[in-house]
């Protein structure tokens, strides 16, 4: 653990604050949009049918597994611990708005709102606890890897833990929501898969991404492999 100080300490910090902000921003409107599902057919290969929201989720995994390797375990931990705290206080401003009667002059009527946004609550809820227990496994499977190859062999433990996290996050959220009937039940397993395969794909084409920031921090704060910042 490299302890930081002046201006390179600022620097770490400032840095790790655009990552908590991309990282809440994602994961809160990533609740938000999810009622919307589209068809993607990449070069012809496989008829992609997935939500909306799945696009930025991708992403809340890519900087966890940059913010453990160079900021640590604890870090990445209390990242997840905020991005919870946002969901539950969007969770609040949402029901407070859906409450609010619309005027005769409002664009949006109140059950336009509603049906937009009326199953958010049931939505975050089940993505709250599906992403909480994913993030947690994805980084301790991350640090477990990264324990084992010694701090090497970035791309085995980004691909390991971010693979089997997403898997548990698209199952749990799915089950979550068909139990509740916001997604029939037949909609499950074609959900399940192509949702998996998508956070697949994009989980393999982030490695690039990962190794292109590691090395930024590495050469910005001059670690050597494995070596973690310390900003507390």
């Amino acid at each position: 653990m490299k302890t930081l100080l002046g201006a390179d300490l600022r620097t770490a910090h400032r840095i790790y604050l655009v990552l908590a902000a991309l990282f809440i921003c994602s994961l809160v409107v990533s609740n938000l949009i999810f009622q919307k599902f589209f068809y993607w057919n990449p070069l012809g290969l496989f008829n992609f049918e997935i939500s909306v929201g799945l696009l930025p989720y991708p992403i809340t995994f890519l900087i966890t597994d940059l913010v453990s390797e160079i900021y640590g375990r604890r870090k990445a931990n209390d990242l997840v611990l905020a991005g919870i705290f946002a969901s539950v206080f969007s969770l609040g401003i949402i029901y407070v708005a859906d409450a609010a009667p619309a005027t005769d002059f409002s664009a949006i009527k109140d059950d336009v709102f509603n049906r937009v946004f009326g199953a958010t609550t049931i939505a975050v809820i089940a993505s709250m606890l599906a992403y909480l227990f994913a993030q947690f496994v994805d980084i301790q499977i991350y640090h477990f890897w990264k324990r084992l190859t010694k701090g090497k062999m970035l791309w085995l433990r980004n691909n390991a833990s971010t693979i089997f996290s997403q898997f548990v996050d698209t199952m749990s959220v799915l089950l979550l929501l068909c139990y509740y009937d916001v997604i029939p039940w037949e909609r499950f397993w074609p959900l399940l898969g192509a949702g998996f395969l998508f956070k697949l794909l994009v989980a393999l084409i982030d490695t690039p991404l990962l190794y292109l920031g590691v090395y930024v921090f590495r050469r910005l704060f001059k670690l050597d492999i494995g070596e973690e910042i310390k900003i507390d």
